[in-house]
């Protein structure tokens, strides 16, 4: 029986006091953290990594307490005959899952995001104002496909599509090699190039200059936009693997708030290292197909849905096993001769 445990007639305040709780943390940020503009040293970024963790951890608990002391005056799941602690503790598991792989494959990101800061050259002191931005839309993004995912996922056919869609991701992901970007390709930046005039240089951290008595976007504003249109296609392939780890629209959004909110921080963090973890797209494809093959196939195969305690140890299983053995190949290479001076 498929009850819905957070239904939005009743959880609606939640969502609007979560997004409230959400922009009152960014506004933080920017307005009293990041006022002025400065290059985050690795000392910071780890902070801010561990704070981002930290909150997502609280929640965590204050989740699994709720859900505990709600289900087990739940009408509908007394009705049911479900057992409430074990109902509080999936959800719990849920978010954990959901949180841990929006985390794994928001890595991914930090590759486009080392890329996209080369190609536009975009100094260090201004790149967190750059993600601040980029994130603010990824939170919109995002929470516009959720809901539509949340709509279309109460359809089986639906599931199964989306399962198939993961594996072949994931498949793809493993035997495609490094990204390239290419923005001057992008047909809705050369449409907005086309209609915005763009200034050869930077103003500082502003996103618009006057020049000749005309308005001009400046790098960074392009950047920005270009980190949004990455982020759409990376929400494809997010949004429908953590509904394969659960179908509650309530842990999907808070799993994918909390994974954005720490993106900033961990490319911070990561960024100077990021060549190092060479092997964790193979994990993130295991986790993919995984995901994909949970969707279409397992959960049926185990009564409408895989175990979420096996699930977990899976990813984590894997995602470790990427990361771990990516760093232990890099510290066995020999060091890069020096390039040649003239």
């Amino acid at each position: 029986m498929n009850i819905s445990l957070f239904p939005l007639s009743e959880y609606w305040w939640f969502y609007l006091c979560f997004t409230g709780l959400v922009l009152v943390l960014l506004s933080l940020d920017l307005g009293l953290f990041h006022r002025k503009a400065h290059a985050v040293s690795f000392r910071e970024a780890s902070m801010w990594c561990v704070a981002w963790v930290t909150i997502a951890g609280l929640f965590t608990v204050v989740l699994w307490q709720y859900s505990d002391w709600k289900f087990h005056n739940d009408a509908r799941l007394i009705a049911a005959g479900l057992d409430a602690s074990k109902a509080a503790r999936n959800v719990v598991l849920e978010f954990i899952t959901g949180y841990v792989v929006e985390l794994s494959l928001s890595v991914d990101n930090i590759f486009v995001f080392v890329l996209v800061f080369r190609y536009f050259a975009i100094p260090p002191q201004y790149q967190h104002r750059v993600l601040f931005y980029g994130i603010l839309g990824a939170l919109i993004f995002r929470g516009i496909f959720i809901a539509v995912g949340a709509a279309l996922i109460r359809y089986h056919w639906v599931s199964i599509v989306f399962g198939v869609f993961l594996v072949i991701t994931g498949v793809r992901l493993a035997f495609t090699g490094d990204e390239q970007i290419e923005p001057e390709k992008n047909p809705l930046l050369r449409l907005f190039a086309r209609r915005v005039p763009v200034s050869p240089s930077m103003d500082g951290q502003n996103f618009w200059v006057q020049l000749n008595g005309r308005s001009h976007a400046t790098p960074l504003l392009v950047a920005v936009i270009f980190m949004e249109l990455t982020d759409i296609m990376f929400a494809i392939d997010s949004v429908p693997a953590i509904f394969a780890i659960t179908r509650e629209p309530l842990i999907v959004f808070t799993s994918n708030v909390f994974a954005i909110l720490g993106l900033r921080s961990m490319y911070f963090l990561l960024a100077g290292a990021v060549e190092k973890f060479f092997l964790l797209k193979y994990g993130l494809a295991l986790v993919l197909v995984f995901v994909g093959l949970k969707m279409a196939w397992l959960n049926s195969l185990f009564g409408g849905k895989f175990p979420i305690g096996i699930s977990l140890a899976i990813i984590l299983t894997v995602i470790g096993a990427s990361i771990a053995a990516s760093l232990l190949i890099s510290s066995r290479r020999p060091p890069e001769p020096p390039a040649d001076t003239p």
